[in-house]
C-alpha cells in the first residue's frame, strides 16, 4: 500500500515537472503590486483571490487565457468583503476568465467604463463571465459627465447574478456594444441580475439596458436578456432600448419602472414572458414596437398608466426610408396572446407626423386580452391602422371596443394565481399563459447584497425636540440622523449660520404659528448631495437678513449635484423678503434635480423675488431641474417676481418632465415687480404637463406658457383673472394654434 502512494505521489510530481500548466494554482493577493506580478503568470485553472478589505484607486486589468474546463478566475476572498472605492475599474481580455464577489462603491470610474469585457479595442474578452459582483451608487459626482456601468464587447459573454443600483450620472448602465466585428453576432447572455432603482435624470441618455447602437442597428447581437428584475429604474422614457437584432428578451419583471422596454432599432427581435407592474405609479409602461419582423409573445401587464411613447403598449409609425438613427417602419409584427390588464392607453401608428408617416404593415394583433376596470379599452388611433390583422382578441365587459373587428367583448371573472397574475377563471386561451412563473426579486442579484431603497423618506427616523436657545436648529441638525424630524418648541430661533444640508429633515413647530425662525445670513438652508428637506407649520421671516442683493431663503448647492433632492413646505408662513431687491424663496443651482418640489397650506407675502426658480438649465440639452412641482391652496401677496420660473429647453422626446400643478391658490398682487423680466405670475418653458386650475389671480401678472418638444399636456380650467390679463399660451416648434386646454376661465 505505501509503495503505491509513494508511485502516485511520484507520478503527480513527474507530471507537474513535465506541464507546470497542469496544477493549477490559487494566489491571495495583498496589494495592487502584488496582484501586477501575478496577473502576467497565470495559467488555465488559477485562482486569483483578493484579500478581504477595501481597495482604493485599483484600475484591474485581468488578462489571461483559459479553457472551458480550466477557466482562468479573479474573486474576492469573501464575496462582497472586498470593496473597490475611489477611482477603480476593471477590464477583462482573453477567453474563459471568471470574475466574482467584488463590489464598487464610494468612487466612480476613471475611464468610460466601471466594468469592461476588452482592455483596449483590439484586446476582448470570449467566454468570459462576471457574476456576483455589485456597483453601488458608484456614479461620477459631475452628474452629466457620461460613463457606463457595465460594457459587453467581444462573444459569448455572460454577465449574471449581479447588482446595479442608483446610477445617478448620464450614460447607460449597462450596454452591450457591437462596434466591431468581432463583437457582432455575439451571443452574450445577461440574466438573473438586479437592476436597482435608478432615479430620474431628468434629460436623455439614462437609459438602464441598451443593446446596440443606432449606427450598427442593421446587424444582429443574438443577446438574450432574462430573468432580470427591473425595480424602479426610472433614468428615462427607455428602460431597455434595443438596438440590433436577433435578440431575446425573456421573462423579466418590470416593477414600478417609469419607461418601457423599447424595440428602438434592428430587426427579428424576440420578447416574450415579460411581466410589467407599473401599481399604477405615473409614466409606468410596457412595451414599444418599431422596426421589422418583431414578435411580442406571452407578456404580462398591469396597472401601467405612460402614454405616447411611454403607454403600455405601443406601435410606432416609421420615417419612409428612414436614415438609420430614426424610426424605421412597423413590418411583420407579430403580436400575440399578451395580458394587458389595468393598461391606460395602448397606443396604434403613435408619433405620427408630417415626418413619421409610415403606418405600420404586414402585421398581426391576435389572441390579446384586455382587462379594464375603467371600462375603456384604452387604445388610440393616431393613423392608419389597417396594415395591422386584429384578429381574436379579448375585451373585458364594459368596453366598447375602439376597433370594430378583432375585438370580443366577454364577461370575464379575473382572480389572482399563486404566480401573482390575474387569469380570467372560464377557459379561454386568451393572453398570457398560466405557465408564466415571474422573477423573485430574491432570486436575483448578488446574494449577498441588500436591496435598499433608494432614498429615505421624511419623517422616518426618531423625534427630537429642541429648544429656542442660541445654535438650538443648527446643532440639533448636525446631530441628527437623516429621517428625523426636529419638533421645535414654542419661541424665536434666531439662525446666525448658514445651514449646509446633507440629510432629510424635518423642521416641524410644535405648536402652528408659535415658532418663528429668523434667519441672520443670506441663505437660511443650503441643500446638498444627499440633502432634502421639509418645514411644517413654521414662521420664517426675512427681517433680520443682511441687506444685500441676492438673498435667497433656500437653495440647492452652487457646486452641480449628483443626487436628486425633494422639497416640501407645508402649513407654513414665508413674509418680509424685503430687505433687499430680489430676494428669493428658492433659487435651484445649475445641475441640480428635484425629484419633486410640493408646496402646501402656506402664506407668502412682502417678497421682493421669485418664490420657486427652477430654470438654470438654459443650454437647452434637454435638461431641466425638477420632475414634479405642486402649488396648492397657498396665498401668495405682494411679490415682486413669480411664482414659479420652470424651464426645459432642447428639443429631446426621451423625457417625462417638468410637470407643473397649480391648484386653488390666491395670487395677489404678484409678478408686477420691474426686476421681474419674465412679466408673468407663473413662467412656464417645456413644460411637458401643467395643470392651473381654480385659481384666483388678482391685480396680478398672468401666467406665461411655451410649448416646446413632444406632445404638451396643458390644462387652464376654472381660474379667476381680476385685474389680471388671460394667460398666454405659445407653440414655439409646431405651427398652428396651441394644443393647451382653456376652460371655464372667467377674465374680469
Amino acid at each position: 500500500m505505501q509503495r503505491i502512494f509513494i508511485l502516485i505521489i511520484f507520478t503527480f510530481v513527474l507530471l507537474a515537472t513535465i506541464n507546470p500548466g497542469a496544477v493549477a494554482k490559487e494566489y491571495l493577493v495583498k496589494t495592487q503590486q502584488e496582484y501586477k506580478k501575478v496577473v502576467t503568470q497565470l495559467k488555465a485553472g488559477d485562482e486569483v483571490v483578493l484579500v478581504n478589505g477595501t481597495w482604493s484607486d485599483f484600475e484591474i486589468v485581468f488578462k489571461a487565457t483559459g479553457t472551458k474546463q480550466k477557466p482562468v478566475t479573479l474573486r474576492a476572498e469573501t464575496p462582497g468583503q472586498v470593496v473597490l472605492s475611489g477611482l477603480s475599474n476593471l477590464r477583462l481580455a482573453g477567453k474563459y476568465l471568471v470574475v466574482s464577489g467584488l463590489v464598487f462603491k464610494d468612487g466612480y470610474t476613471p475611464t468610460g467604463e466601471v466594468i469592461s469585457f476588452r482592455r483596449n479595442k483590439n484586446d476582448l474578452a470570449n467566454h468570459s463571465r462576471v457574476t456576483q459582483v455589485v456597483i453601488d451608487n458608484y456614479s461620477n459626482p459631475e452628474k452629466f459627465e457620461q460613463d457606463k456601468w457595465v460594457v459587453m464587447y467581444g462573444r459569448y459573454n455572460r454577465f449574471d447574478h449581479s447588482s446595479l443600483i442608483g446610477k445617478r450620472n448620464a450614460g447607460v448602465t449597462m450596454a452591450v456594444r457591437l462596434n466591431t466585428e468581432e463583437s457582432q453576432q455575439n451571443h452574450h447572455r445577461i440574466d438573473h441580475n438586479y437592476f436597482g432603482p435608478r432615479p430620474t435624470l431628468g434629460s436623455n441618455g439614462g437609459e438602464t439596458l441598451r443593446v446596440g447602437t443606432s449606427h450598427y442597428s442593421l446587424t444582429d447581437s443574438f443577446t438574450t436578456i432574462e430573468n432580470n428584475y427591473f425595480d424602479r429604474c426610472n433614468g428615462e422614457v427607455e428602460i431597455i432600448s434595443n438596438k440590433s437584432g436577433k435578440n431575446r428578451i425573456l421573462n423579466n419583471v418590470f416593477f414600478e419602472s417609469r419607461g418601457t422596454l423599447t424595440l428602438r432599432h434592428g430587426n427579428g427581435n424576440l420578447v416574450e414572458g415579460n411581466v410589467f407592474f407599473g401599481n399604477g405609479v405615473d409614466h409606468t409602461g410596457g412595451i414599444r414596437v418599431i422596426n421589422r419582423d418583431q414578435v411580442i409573445n406571452n407578456n404580462y401587464m398591469e396597472g401601467l398608466t405612460g402614454y405616447r411613447f411611454g403607454s403600455g403598449f405601443t406601435i410606432m409609425n416609421g420615417v419612409p426610408n428612414s436614415k438609420i438613427n430614426r424610426y424605421h417602419q412597423v413590418d411583420n409584427a407579430l403580436i400575440k396572446n399578451n395580458t394587458l390588464v389595468d393598461v391606460e392607453h395602448i397606443h396604434f401608428a403613435a408619433g405620427s407626423d408630417a415626418e413619421r408617416s409610415a403606418v405600420p404593415i404586414n402585421s398581426q394583433f391576435q389572441n390579446n386580452l384586455i382587462v379594464n376596470s375603467n371600462n375603456t379599452d384604452g387604445i388610440s388611433l393616431f393613423d392608419d391602422v389597417s396594415g395591422i390583422s386584429f384578429a381574436g382578441n379579448l375585451v373585458s365587459s364594459g368596453i366598447n371596443p375602439t376597433l370594430a373587428s378583432g375585438f370580443t367583448v366577454t364577461s370575464l371573472d379575473m382572480q389572482r394565481a399563486e404566480n401573482g397574475l390575474l387569469y380570467p377563471q372560464s377557459d379561454i386561451s386568451k393572453g398570457a399563459s398560466t405557465s408564466l412563473q415571474p422573477i423573485k426579486k430574491q432570486q436575483v442579484g448578488a446574494s449577498y447584497y441588500p436591496k435598499a431603497e433608494q432614498d429615505v423618506a421624511f419623517d422616518s427616523g426618531k423625534t427630537v425636540s429642541v429648544k429656542p436657545v442660541e445654535n438650538a436648529l443648527f446643532d440639533a441638525i448636525n446631530n441628527a440622523a437623516s429621517g428625523d424630524v426636529l419638533l421645535l418648541e414654542n419661541g424665536d430661533y434666531t439662525i446666525g449660520k448658514v445651514i449646509k444640508l446633507t440629510k432629510t429633515i424635518t423642521i416641524k413647530a410644535k405648536h402652528k404659528t408659535q415658532v418663528t425662525l429668523y434667519p441672520e445670513r443670506s441663505t437660511f438652508v443650503d441643500i446638498g448631495d444627499f440633502g432634502s428637506l421639509k418645514l411644517v407649520d413654521l414662521i420664517i421671516s426675512g427681517k433680520h437678513t443682511p441687506d444685500s442683493a441676492g438673498n435667497t431663503l433656500l437653495r440647492t448647492s452652487k457646486i452641480p449635484m449628483q443626487r436628486n433632492y425633494r422639497v416640501e413646505i407645508q402649513g407654513s408662513v414665508i413674509e418680509n423678503l424685503n430687505v433687499n431687491h430680489s430676494f428669493h424663496v428658492f433659487d435651484a443651482g445649475s445641475r441640480s434635480f428635484a425629484d419633486s418640489f410640493t408646496i402646501n397650506n402656506s402664506t407668502f407675502k412682502n417678497i421682493t423675488g421669485d418664490l420657486i426658480r427652477l430654470n438654470k438649465e438654459t443650454d437647452d440639452l434637454g435638461i431641466y431641474n425638477a420632475e414634479y412641482v405642486y402649488f396648492n391652496n397657498n396665498t401668495v401677496e405682494n411679490v415682486e417676481g413669480a411664482v414659479v420660473k420652470l424651464y426645459r429647453g432642447g428639443t429631446d422626446e426621451s423625457t417625462f418632465g417638468p410637470h407643473f400643478m397649480m391648484n386653488g391658490n390666491t395670487i395677489k398682487n404678484v409678478g408686477k415687480g420691474k426686476r421681474n423680466k419674465s412679466e408673468s405670475a407663473v413662467r412656464l418653458h417645456g413644460v411637458q404637463v401643467a395643470q392651473i386650475s381654480n385659481n384666483r389671480f388678482i391685480d396680478s401678472a398672468s401666467a406665461s406658457i411655451e410649448h416646446t418638444v413632444g406632445e404638451p399636456i396643458t390644462t387652464v380650467n376654472d381660474n379667476e383673472f381680476t385685474n389680471t390679463s388671460a394667460p398666454t399660451v405659445v407653440e414655439l416648434r409646431v405651427e398652428g394654434p396651441h394644443t393647451a386646454t382653456l376652460t371655464n376661465n372667467i377674465v374680469k
